[in-house]
């Protein structure tokens, strides 16, 4: 006898009783769908088809975060267009000469592959 099997003669009686047993009167059955109609919600209104614009500035978090995003954008170009002396120094480089892609990543252009 497997346990499934077990478990159905256990609850037999249980089954029986539910089948056979006394059935609420049909007002009843009325009453409890008139409540649940009563508080089922409205249909809500369609939504408005929205851009794919709008669809990205809502998922990067809105425009408080698209500023922040934009702001943090326009210094890293100011940084990097009009790097401080401090920068220069850190980096190694001569604030006459400029700098070059070489000399920030000097393993970039090397003929060592």
């Amino acid at each position: 006898m497997t346990r499934a099997e077990e478990d159905d003669d256990i609850l037999a009686p249980f089954f029986a009783a539910g089948r056979d047993g006394p059935r609420p009167p049909e007002t009843l059955y009325n009453l409890v769908a008139a409540d649940a109609e009563a508080l089922r919600p409205l249909p809500s209104p369609p939504r408005r088809q929205t851009s794919p614009l709008r669809a990205f500035i809502d998922a990067l978090g809105g425009w408080p975060a698209l500023a922040g995003l934009t702001t943090a954008a326009a210094a890293g170009v100011w940084i990097g267009a009009a790097a401080p002396d401090a920068v220069r120094q850190v980096a190694g480089i001569d604030a006459a000469a400029g700098y070059e892609l070489a000399d920030l990543m000097p393993g970039y252009l090397s003929e060592e592959f």
